[in-house]
């Protein structure tokens, strides 16, 4: 076998790892979804709108989850895409694959329905097969892109952690449960928790922005607060998404948006070490 062709097969080989290692972390991320009543119920009672919307706009995040991540180490263009495209692939196998297991999806169900129920939870599972190298790898996937990201990058892998939290209990009651027993004075103060750990992670226990941890003012104006904005934007886009905003006063979103803000501002604070 000539010199070529070796490489060739050692290169094969290293795809189906990364594939295969996908798979791991599609499952690995989703599955508390996956065994989540109130997602089996979205994914049928979703309108088909906010469904589409929820997918179109979880695209990008993929592409840039793909960007500085990546479930392979191919680089560029084409394999950034080729990666997004095939990472959605997977987070749809393993919700189907899995949904069917638990008997949650059935031969003969209406196939919006199937459907539905497979596709909501294909966005997080996406996630899960893109984070998989950096995640599962012995070596924590070496040097990725990610640890040259620009101030606009940090930012976007702020609100890729913001959303990986958040669609862990967005699709719950209780969020808007906790919402409604929460007074004004427990929603500031949880808000003022919010920013507290968001800054205290991310600049103290040395994740996204350790190199201003010495101007902890400068830095709490340069990643803490747009950070806690981003948490609380996704955090709305979530309620919006699963139909928790709808019917209830603009208190009522503001305090859902502000509950819901507190692990997506974990999220948030941790994206290093999901990304």
């Amino acid at each position: 076998m000539s010199a070529a062709a070796l490489i060739d097969l050692s290169r094969e080989r290293a795809y189906l790892r990364d594939l295969g290692r996908a798979f791991g972390g599609a499952l690995v991320f989703s599955i508390p979804l996956l065994m989540t009543m109130e997602m089996w119920e979205q994914g049928v009672a979703m309108d088909r709108g906010r469904l589409l919307a929820f997918i179109v706009a979880g695209l990008p995040l993929l592409y840039g989850l793909a960007y500085y991540a990546g479930f392979s180490d191919r680089r560029g263009l084409m394999n950034d895409l080729m990666d997004t495209a095939v990472a959605l692939a997977v987070g749809f196998l393993t919700a189907g694959v899995l949904l069917s297991l638990f008997g949650v999806v059935r031969w003969g169900d209406p196939p919006r329905e199937a459907l539905g129920r497979i596709a909501l939870q294909a966005v997080p599972g996406a996630m899960g097969a893109l984070l998989a190298r950096r995640q599962l790898s012995g070596d924590g996937g070496g040097e990725t892109q990610e640890d040259q990201a620009s101030y606009v990058g940090e930012l976007f892998l702020m609100a890729a952690g913001a959303l990986f939290f958040a669609l862990n209990v967005a699709p719950t009651e209780e969020m808007i449960l906790i919402a409604y027993k929460a007074g004004a004075l427990n929603v500031l103060g949880l808000m003022a928790v919010s920013i507290l750990l968001l800054h205290l992670i991310v600049f103290r226990a040395g994740f996204a922005g350790q190199e201003e941890a010495d101007r902890p003012a400068h830095a709490f104006f340069h990643f803490t607060l747009p950070g806690y904005a981003i948490a609380l934007g996704v955090s709305l886009f979530a309620l919006f998404v699963f139909g928790r905003i709808e019917g209830h006063s603009l208190a009522g979103v503001v305090q859902a948006t502000a509950v819901l803000g507190f692990p997506a501002a974990i999220g948030a604070a941790a994206a290093r070490l999901l990304v």
